[in-house]
C-alpha cells in the first residue's frame, strides 16, 4: 500500500509540476535535501583539510610577515564577520516567510541576504589588498599561500551563494517561486547557514589565535 503511494507520488504529473519533491528515499527526506547534506558533508572534509593545513604551515614561514594580532585587523573582519552571521538571520526569515505564503517578504529577505553577503565579499577584497600592500602576497611566504587559500575558499563559496541567491530572488520576481517550492529556499538555506558556521572557525582560528 504504501510503494503504491510512492509510486502515485512520483507519477502524478501535476505534483510536479506544482513543484512538490518526491521523499522516495529511506531517509524520509527528498532527494534534492539528501544530496544537500550529502554535499555539505564533503565541504566539512575540504575545509577540514585546508584548516589544518593552515595551521600546520602558518608558523613555518622564514620570512615575510606572519601571522599576529599586529598584523590583522581584529575590529574590521569582525565587523565583516558580523555582517556575514547576520545573513544568516535574513536567510532563515526567508525561509519562514517562503513556507507562509508571503512571497514579498521572501523576496525582501533573500535580496538582503545577497547583498550581506556582497559587503561580506568587499570587505574580503579590501582585507586582501591591505596584505598584499603590506608585503603578504599569495606565494610569499608559506603563511601567505596557506591563508589565502583557506580564506579563498570560503569567500568563494560566499560569492557561489549570492549568485543563487540572486537566481532565486529573479525566480520569484518571475512567479516561479511560490510556496509549493518552498524546500528549495529551505535547501539552499542549509548551504548558507553552513558557509557562516565555517567561517566562525576560520575567523577562530585564523584571527583570534594566531
Amino acid at each position: 500500500m504504501t510503494d503504491t503511494a510512492f509510486a502515485a507520488h512520483d507519477t502524478d504529473p501535476a505534483l510536479h509540476d506544482k513543484g512538490v519533491p518526491s521523499h522516495d528515499t529511506s531517509t524520509g527526506v527528498s532527494n534534492e535535501k539528501l544530496a544537500m547534506w550529502v554535499f555539505l558533508g564533503s565541504d566539512c572534509l575540504l575545509f577540514g583539510g585546508l584548516i589544518s593545513t593552515y595551521l600546520l604551515l602558518r608558523h613555518r614561514s622564514v620570512s615575510g610577515p606572519s601571522p599576529s594580532h599586529e598584523f590583522f585587523d581584529i575590529p574590521f573582519t569582525s565587523v565583516s564577520s558580523f555582517v556575514l552571521l547576520f545573513s544568516s538571520l535574513t536567510m532563515a526569515l526567508a525561509v519562514g516567510a517562503i513556507h507562509r505564503g508571503d512571497e514579498r517578504r521572501s523576496r525582501t529577505f533573500l535580496l538582503t541576504t545577497a547583498l550581506l553577503g556582497g559587503v561580506f565579499i568587499a570587505g574580503q577584497v579590501y582585507e586582501f589588498t591591505s596584505f598584499v600592500n603590506e608585503g603578504l602576497g599569495y606565494t610569499t611566504n608559506l603563511f601567505g599561500s596557506a591563508f589565502y587559500t583557506l580564506t579563498g575558499f570560503h569567500g568563494v563559496h560566499v560569492s557561489v551563494g549570492i549568485v543563487f541567491l540572486l537566481s532565486l530572488f529573479v525566480m520569484s520576481v518571475r512567479g516561479n517561486l511560490g510556496p509549493e517550492r518552498a524546500e528549495t529556499v529551505e535547501i539552499f538555506g542549509l548551504y548558507w547557514h553552513f558557509v557562516d558556521i565555517v567561517w566562525i572557525l576560520i575567523f577562530t582560528v585564523v584571527y583570534l589565535i594566531p
